[in-house]
């Protein structure tokens, strides 16, 4: 597998404006109802966990890689670096199954780049369904980071 440059999907994913905090030094429980700690690390997380900054970019290295393969497995059209690097960040944030059953991904398989895009700005609800400004902050790095011209 090709190791693409990953640094403007954690530019995004790090970036405290999209989600309410940079680092998570302490396990919280997120709008979705899963506790998280670091950088967005929910696997094996309980109430009560704690890590340095050095683990949470561990587990955030471990964690993109597992978006990596899901976009390598589910997109069959060509990406440029910007377009893998916000659906990096777009599939870290809201997991595999909900890709693999979006219309983002429905149109960007069948070659429609520009309207798949415009699906980012559709993704802004947390799981009680209410409208997060902090994922419309990142929804609208990811859609500009997509369509930005290369």
């Amino acid at each position: 597998m090709i190791m693409r440059d990953l640094s403007k999907a954690i530019a995004i994913i790090t970036d405290d404006r999209c989600e309410g905090k940079a680092f998570a030094p302490k396990a919280y429980l997120c709008p979705s109802k899963l506790w998280t700690i670091g950088w967005g690390h929910t696997k094996g997380v309980k109430q009560g966990d704690t890590c340095d900054e050095a683990q949470g970019k561990r587990w955030l290295a471990d964690d993109m890689r597992w978006a990596v393969e899901a976009i390598n497995r589910r997109v069959h059209v060509p990406l440029n670096d910007d377009q893998f690097q916000a659906l990096v960040s777009f599939v870290f944030n809201t997991g595999e199954p909900e890709f693999a059953t979006s219309t983002l991904l429905r149109l960007l398989n069948a070659g429609e780049y520009d309207v798949a895009a415009d699906q980012f700005k559709r993704w802004i609800h947390n799981a009680a369904g209410e409208e997060m400004g902090g994922l419309v902050y990142r929804r609208g790095l990811e859609r500009a980071l997509f369509i930005e011209p290369q």
